[in-house]
């Protein structure tokens, strides 16, 4: 496996021009109002899900969101990622091309809250789902889990109203915590026993999943014999009366 930084490292002048074309769009008029739709679409999403965890806070007794974190990727990884792709860098090339630059990650207290999330989100008539990739029911190789929804979201700006793409990231504590023990894994240098390392994550990750859907039993039987205090989430499919 090649980390990031030995690809610097065998790669300077290519590193040096992506650098150069990050500043470069980064200080365009373009980039930074297509910056603006982006993060304003990040706020919309936010908004939803918020308004979701609390109303499932106030008629179900529990939150099934325990946190949302959010960012736009910088200039750097834009460029990287246009020029591995042979696109053109420009503010079209990555609206049009790029579907992740926007991404928002809900982290959940078990497996079943992560799809009765992405199934109320999705219900919602504003917003279309772009493409879905379930890592959960069919993990990478390395064992990464996590439930991804590209959607589109309309923004409202002074003149006119704006579709943009957000990537919604949705996973469970267990998976957040391997994905960014990985995350630091991939991008070190100078790690010697780079196969163990990997068999040891992808091990983990494994464990992590049977110790998910443990949880998740263990809180089903918890629902069953204090209904009244913890209903969950399964009611919400049901019409109100």
């Amino acid at each position: 496996m090649t980390t990031k930084m030995e690809e610097k490292k065998n790669h300077p002048e290519e590193y040096r021009v992506i650098q150069e074309s990050a500043i470069y769009i980064q200080e365009s008029q373009e980039f930074m109002l297509l910056m603006m739709k982006y993060k304003c679409a990040i706020k919309e999403v936010r908004t939803k899900l918020e308004v979701l965890n609390e109303d499932f806070s106030v008629r179900h007794k529990r939150n099934p969101i325990e946190r949302i974190s959010s960012r736009i990727k910088t200039p750097g990884s834009i460029v990287e990622k246009l020029r591995r792709n042979h696109w053109p860098i420009s503010a079209d090339s990555i609206y049009e091309n790029l579907h992740d630059v926007a991404g928002v990650r809900v982290i959940c207290s078990f497996v079943d809250d992560i799809y009765r999330i992405a199934e109320v989100l999705l219900k919602q008539d504003d917003i279309r789902l772009i493409r879905k990739k379930d890592y959960i029911t069919y993990p990478k190789e390395n064992g990464y889990r996590s439930l991804h929804l590209i959607v589109e979201i309309p923004i409202f700006l002074a003149d006119h109203k704006e579709y943009m793409q957000v990537e919604v990231q949705i996973r469970t504590i267990a998976m957040d915590f391997w994905a960014s023990l990985e995350h630091k894994f991939r991008y070190k240098k100078d790690i010697a026993n780079v196969n163990d390392m990997e068999a040891r994550l992808k091990k983990c990750a494994e464990e992590s999943a049977r110790l998910d859907l443990e949880m998740q039993a263990i809180n089903q039987e918890i629902e069953q014999v204090y209904p009244a205090m913890t209903s969950g989430l399964k009611s919400v499919y049901k019409k109100e009366r």
